[in-house]
C-alpha cells in the first residue's frame, strides 16, 4: 500500500510541511529532522508524488498556453505552428509542461484565463496573438503571473513579448520594389483590427511617403490571413482600370490567393504582377512560381520566447520586449517593373 505524505509525517512525528520541505531540499529543517524522515521514507519505499513536490514549494512546472482572441489562430496557423514547436522543445528542456487553455464556452460560469491559471497553478503563461482580443487576456498579463506574448504586445510588471519587427518587415518590402522600379504598389492586408497588419499598413504608409511613391486608398484592401482573402483582394486589383505592378500581401496565404487569381485571368507572374508575402512558411518556396516572401525567424521567435518566460519565472528579469529583425528572401515572384517601348 502507498503511503501518503500525511503518514510519512505521522511516522515522523513532524507536520506535512516539514516533510514537504525536505522533499523540495529547503535549507531549514534540521539535519536530524531531514535524516529521520528520509530513513522512515527509504524504509516505507516511498516515492514523492508529483504534487507533494509542490505543496511546500509552490512550483508546478506547467506553463498555460492560451490562443487569445475571439478569433484566434488555433492549431492550424502555419507560423504558429513552427514557433509553438520550439517553443515546445525549448522549455520541455528548461523542465516544463504545457496546459492548454481552451476559448471555447469562454463565458460559461463567468470564468476568465487568471482564474484558471491560478486555479491550476500555473508558473507562467505563454500568449498566442489573435483578433479581438478578450479584455482577460491582459488581465492575466497585468497580474503576478509571469507571462510572455507572441505577436502581441503585454506591458504587465511581470510580463513581456517576442514578436518580428512588423514595421521593417514592410520598410523591405517597398525598398525592395522601389530598386525593382515599381511605383504603384498595392498593399492587402488583414482585418482592421488586427495588430500585426496595423503595424504592417503603418510601415507600408510610411515608407511609401519616404521615398515619394504615390498611395492610393483603392490599393490598399483589408481582408484576412487567408487564400479566399487574398485570391478575393487580387480579382478587385485586376479589375482597376490603372492596375499596380506590384503587391505587398501580408501573408503568404494571401499571396497565395493572389497568385491563383492571376493565374484563372492568364496573367503572368512576376511579367504582370510581382508578388511578395510574409511569413516564409514551408509552401513557399514550392508555390508556381516560388514565393518572394519576408522570412519571419520562427527559431528564434520560439528559443526567445522560452528563455523570456523561465527568466521571468525565476525572477531573472522584469517585464522586457524583444523585436527580431525579418529577413528578405528572393525567388522568382517578384522582378523589376516591365518596361513600354
Amino acid at each position: 500500500m502507498r503511503l501518503t505524505i500525511k503518514e510519512i509525517a505521522k511516522l515522523a512525528g513532524v507536520s506535512q510541511s516539514t516533510v514537504s520541505k525536505i522533499i523540495n531540499n529547503y535549507s531549514d529543517v534540521g539535519e536530524e529532522t531531514k535524516k529521520r524522515v528520509r530513513e522512515i521514507m527509504n524504509e516505507k519505499g516511498y516515492r514523492p508524488s508529483y504534487s507533494a513536490k509542490t505543496l511546500a514549494s509552490n512550483v508546478t512546472n506547467v506553463i498555460g498556453v492560451v490562443y487569445a482572441g475571439k478569433v484566434n489562430v488555433g492549431f492550424n496557423h502555419p507560423f504558429f505552428v513552427d514557433v509553438m514547436d520550439v517553443f515546445k522543445k525549448t522549455i520541455g528542456h528548461l523542465g516544463y509542461d504545457l496546459m492548454f487553455f481552451s476559448n471555447e464556452n469562454f463565458n460559461r460560469d463567468n470564468e476568465d484565463y487568471l482564474a484558471r491559471c491560478l486555479h491550476y497553478n500555473v508558473d507562467g503563461c505563454i500568449i498566442i496573438g489573435g483578433e479581438d482580443i478578450q479584455e482577460s487576456v491582459f488581465d492575466l498579463a497585468e497580474s503576478y503571473i509571469p507571462c510572455i506574448g507572441i505577436d502581441i504586445k503585454l506591458a504587465g510588471e511581470k510580463s513581456g513579448y517576442v514578436m518580428t519587427d512588423n514595421y521593417k518587415v514592410s520598410s523591405k518590402i517597398v525598398e525592395y520594389y522601389y530598386l525593382l522600379g515599381h511605383r504603384d504598389i498595392a498593399y492587402i492586408g488583414g482585418k482592421k483590427e488586427s495588430v500585426i497588419a496595423d503595424i504592417r499598413l503603418q510601415g507600408f504608409k510610411d515608407v511609401m511617403q519616404q521615398y515619394g511613391l504615390p498611395l492610393n486608398n483603392e490599393m490598399i484592401i483589408y481582408g484576412d490571413f487567408n487564400e479566399a482573402s487574398g485570391y478575393a483582394a487580387m480579382q478587385k486589383l485586376i479589375n482597376m482600370n490603372k492596375r499596380p505592378t506590384a503587391i505587398f500581401a501580408a501573408s503568404d496565404t494571401i499571396a497565395f490567393g493572389a497568385i491563383q487569381a492571376c493565374k484563372e485571368a492568364d496573367l503572368n507572374i512576376p511579367e504582370n504582377f510581382s508578388i511578395i508575402g510574409c511569413d516564409d512558411i514551408m509552401a513557399a518556396k514550392h508555390i508556381d512560381p516560388p514565393l518572394t516572401t519576408v522570412r519571419q525567424d520562427k527559431d528564434r521567435i520560439g528559443v526567445l520566447a522560452a528563455r523570456m518566460l523561465h527568466d521571468l519565472i525565476k525572477g531573472n528579469i522584469n517585464s522586457t520586449s524583444v523585436l527580431v529583425d525579418p529577413e528578405l528572401i528572393i525567388r522568382k515572384s517578384s522582378g523589376a517593373k516591365k518596361v513600354l517601348v
